[in-house]
């Protein structure tokens, strides 16, 4: 029999070209990177299976190590190439997104869901003309029924991917770049705010009534401070300065898809303000922390604890168990009374607390900075 000059690990396994096994046990392997500078990655395992040596931190195997290498590799082979798809730009587009907020990522993921399905997320970028992507966002919302607010969002990932592509000298124009609204029905109702009449009825039916009045400071604060309702939720002890009589806002709380607390900041920039309070305000709130539901164990998220408002397991409440009991406390009142009350939500409160203050002469500066939006133009009245 000829000799084997082949390779072997200390087990007998054949190494594969670029493995090696060092004297102390460790595997490495070599590769040569898309700057053409050799590279090299380290395991104490050659494969999955293999038992970790006593007192070694667990690693990925090296044989895993180099399909994520000949993956990225290849990916970036085909981006240079140009012969790219849509899901494939949209997926490196994301890729390099940093720093993002959690309901971004979530909508990420969504439209990266939707292009796997769809035939239009296996087209090469160099091949979609403005016409195709007209047609393509026609019938998500013809035959798919997708709403127009949803389809704005998947253009808002989609158009700067392709932006990006321009950029990167893959194709020569943007097939996404012209205004949906030429293209397709606007079928979004804007959330209206509700008369103060509307306000009135609803907040006087929740006050009565022997199941809702629980929530009544809450939905009143609501209403008459113009909060989201994201904020509202994240408000704690220390935010509210009763002495003051002003309500510090600085974050959100959401909880992810997973159902993790998390603590968010402020939708934009200009979110972080001080909130006056009326003399109701103040007196809700004071109401509000003397009910407070005294928890066995102090809920904290991310470092924060003295949330105001708890639920029966003693978790802070969050904008959706508020949501379901506007819901809820509104099905209840147009089941009750001939005229029926329009959608009211907590944002139809954020929009009714914006209206009315405009209405009744706050400059669009001071509004502005009461909403905590970044814009002048979010906060024109109706």
């Amino acid at each position: 029999m000829g000799k084997d000059n082949k390779r072997r690990d200390s087990k007998g396994r054949i190494l594969r070209t670029g493995e090696q096994q060092r004297q102390d046990g460790k595997f490495m392997y070599a590769y040569r990177g898309r700057d053409n500078k050799m590279h090299y990655v380290y395991s104490w395992k050659l494969e999955p299976t293999d038992k970790l040596p006593d007192g070694k931190r667990e690693c990925k195997a090296l044989r895993e190590l180099e399909k994520e290498i000949e993956k990225s590799l290849n990916e970036e082979l085909a981006y240079h190439g140009g012969d790219v798809t849509v899901l494939e730009l949209v997926e490196r587009y994301i890729s390099i997104k940093t720093g993002v907020r959690h309901n971004t990522l979530a909508g990420y993921k969504t439209v990266v869901n939707i292009l796997k399905k769809e035939e239009f997320g296996s087209r090469r970028i160099d091949l979609v003309k403005p016409s195709d992507a007209k047609l393509w966002l026609i019938k998500l919302q013809s035959e798919d029924k997708r709403s127009y607010s949803s389809i704005h969002s998947i253009r808002g990932v989609v158009r700067p991917a392709f932006r990006m592509a321009v950029e990167d000298d893959l194709i020569r124009k943007n097939p996404f770049d012209w205004e949906l609204a030429t293209v397709l029905i606007n079928d979004s109702v804007r959330r209206e705010a509700v008369t103060p009449k509307q306000e009135r009825l609803f907040l006087e039916f929740i006050k009565n009534d022997k199941h809702y009045r629980q929530y009544y400071e809450g939905m009143y604060i609501l209403f008459k401070t113009g909060m989201r309702v994201s904020e509202f939720c994240g408000l704690t002890l220390s935010d509210v300065d009763m002495k003051g009589r002003k309500i510090h806002i600085d974050k959100q709380l959401q909880r992810t898809r997973e159902g993790k607390y998390m603590i968010a900041d402020t939708k934009t920039t200009y979110g972080e303000r001080y909130l006056p309070m009326t003399e109701e305000v103040y007196q809700y709130f004071k109401k509000l922390i003397a009910r407070r539901r005294k928890a066995k164990v102090e809920p904290m998220v991310d470092g924060v604890g003295g949330f105001l408002v708890l639920d029966k397991n003693g978790m802070p409440y969050l904008a959706l168990h508020w949501e379901k009991r506007f819901e809820y406390a509104l099905g209840k009142y147009n089941r009750t009374y001939r005229e029926e009350l329009p959608k009211i939500t907590p944002h139809v409160c954020r929009h009714t607390y914006c209206s009315n203050m405009a209405k009744s002469g706050v400059n669009a500066k001071t509004l502005q900075y009461l909403m905590g939006h970044a814009d002048i133009a979010a906060i024109k009245p109706e």
